[in-house]
C-alpha cells in the first residue's frame, strides 16, 4: 500500500495509483449516468471539465454501496462533491444532528478534522473516514484544552459555549457547544448573567449584541471571514448596484452592520431561496454560493467571497482513495469521548424545538 493520497499528492499521480484499481476512462455510460449530477453543475463546472470528475463520482457512488458507507459534506465543498457524491450536506450543525440517524458502517467525513470529530463523537461504534486529515481550521487551532481550562480558573463558575469549530480536547472542557446557527439560543439557554463564549471573537461579539448576557470571548478567528471589511462591502455595492448582500457572523461586526442580512450558513441559503433576490453576494466561502446557485434559478450569484483553503483538502481523488483504502480513520482518546461528546449533545438538545 502506497501513502495516502491527499491535497498534495499531484493529480496525475493520484489518478495513475486509482488507475490500477479504478476504470477513470469517460464512456457514454459514465456519462449517462452522471448526467443529472452535470445538469445540475452545469453553469460552475465547464463542460470540458467534466469527463475529468464524472468517472471520479461514478466509482465512488459504486464503491459507497459495496462498502455500506455514507458520505457527509459540507456547504464549502466543491459543487462536484457536493452534489455529485454526497448523501447528507448541510452546516456543522445539520451535520452533527444527521450523524446521529446515520445506520451505515462507515462514514467519510468531507469537511475539517473538528466535524470528522465530531461524527465519531456521536457514532463512537462506527468507523469515520476523513480523506485529509490535515484539512483543519483556524479557529480550532487557535485553542487548547488547557486554554479553556486557564479561562474556568479566571472566571470559576461561569459556563463555556464553545463554537462546533474546536477540537475534541476543547469540547471535553466545555459545558456545552454551538453553531453559528443557533448561537445566540445556546447562550441564552445557559444558566447564569455571564458567558464565556469560544473560539470566535466574531461570531461571540455578534450574538453578544442579541443579548443582555455579558459574554467573555477569545480572540479566535476564522481566516475566510476575518479579512473581510466594512470597506470591502462598500466596495461591493459599488460594483454590483442593487446586489443584496449577505454575509456569515464570524466576519466582523463591522461588517454585519454593513450587510442586508447576517446569519449562519444554512439561514444564508434560507433567506435566498426565500427572499429570492435578483442579484445577490454572500460573503462567505466561495463553493457555498456555487453548491446554492445550482438549485436557485432566477438569481444571479456574484462573487464577494474566499476560498477555505482547508475544505479544499477534500477531493475526488482522496475521497475514493479513502474509501478504497480505509483511510483516515479518525480516533479520539477514551478519555475525550464521554465529556466532549456530551458537549455536542447538550446543543443538539438545546437546539430542538420546544413543545
Amino acid at each position: 500500500m502506497i501513502q495516502q493520497i491527499n491535497a498534495l499528492t499531484p493529480i496525475e499521480e493520484a489518478r495513475a495509483v486509482l488507475a490500477a484499481d479504478f476504470d477513470l476512462k469517460f464512456s457514454k455510460a459514465i456519462e449517462t449516468e452522471t448526467r443529472p449530477v452535470f445538469e445540475k453543475v452545469k453553469d460552475r463546472i465547464p463542460e470540458i471539465e467534466w469527463p475529468f470528475y464524472a468517472p471520479l463520482i461514478f466509482q465512488i457512488n459504486k464503491l459507497k454501496r459495496e462498502k455500506n458507507a455514507v458520505i457527509l459534506a459540507h456547504n464549502y465543498q466543491t459543487p462536484q462533491i457536493f452534489y455529485g457524491v454526497a448523501d447528507i450536506v448541510g452546516d456543522s450543525l445539520q451535520l452533527a444532528i444527521e450523524a446521529t440517524k446515520v445506520e451505515a458502517e462507515t462514514i467519510v467525513q468531507c469537511g475539517v478534522h473538528f466535524m470528522a470529530e465530531t461524527s465519531k463523537l456521536l457514532n463512537p461504534s462506527k468507523r469515520v473516514l476523513i480523506p485529509d486529515s490535515r484539512a483543519g481550521c483556524s479557529l480550532a487551532s487557535s485553542i487548547t484544552a488547557d486554554d479553556v481550562l486557564a479561562m474556568r480558573a479566571q472566571y470559576p463558575g461561569v459556563p463555556v459555549v464553545t463554537y462546533v469549530n474546536s477540537s475534541a480536547a476543547v469540547k471535553a472542557v466545555t459545558d456545552v457547544c454551538c453553531t453559528s446557527s443557533n448561537a445566540l439560543q445556546i447562550v441564552e439557554a445557559v444558566e447564569g448573567d455571564t458567558v464565556m463564549m469560544i473560539p470566535d471573537q466574531y461570531l461571540a461579539q455578534n450574538t453578544a449584541k442579541k443579548t443582555k448576557k455579558k459574554i467573555v470571548t477569545w480572540a479566535g478567528a476564522c481566516e475566510v471571514h476575518e479579512t473581510f471589511t466594512a470597506d470591502d462591502i462598500a466596495e461591493l455595492r459599488a460594483a454590483y448596484p442593487g446586489a443584496k448582500i449577505i454575509a456569515h457572523p464570524e466576519c466582523p461586526p463591522e461588517v454585519i452592520d454593513a450587510v442586508d442580512f447576517a446569519g449562519s450558513t444554512s439561514g444564508m441559503i434560507d433567506w435566498v431561496k426565500t427572499e429570492r433576490p435578483a442579484k445577490v453576494v454572500m460573503v462567505t466561502e466561495c463553493s457555498m454560493s456555487d453548491n446554492v446557485a445550482a438549485e436557485t434559478e432566477g438569481v444571479a450569484f456574484l462573487r464577494g467571497c474566499n476560498i477555505c483553503p482547508h475544505m479544499k483538502r477534500i477531493n475526488l481523488e482522496n475521497i475514493l482513495w479513502s474509501l478504497h483504502t480505509g483511510t483516515e480513520e479518525v480516533t479520539i482518546a477514551e478519555d475525550l469521548m464521554e465529556p466532549a461528546r456530551a458537549a455536542v449533545e447538550r446543543m443538539i438538545e438545546f437546539s430542538r424545538p420546544k413543545n
